[in-house]
């Protein structure tokens, strides 16, 4: 049980550091995504 509370914050911060990066990667997708289309309207 000790290994697995020693590995647990572990997994933890893994966990929320990649949901971090899925989302500032998502938000530059929809970013680069999106200014293209603006240029075309303009």
């Amino acid at each position: 049980m000790e290994k697995t509370m020693d590995l647990l914050p572990s997994v933890v911060v893994f966990l929320a550091a990649a949901h971090v990066i899925a989302v500032v990667y998502w938000i530059y997708r929809l970013a680069s995504d999106r200014q293209p289309e603006r240029k075309k309207v303009q």
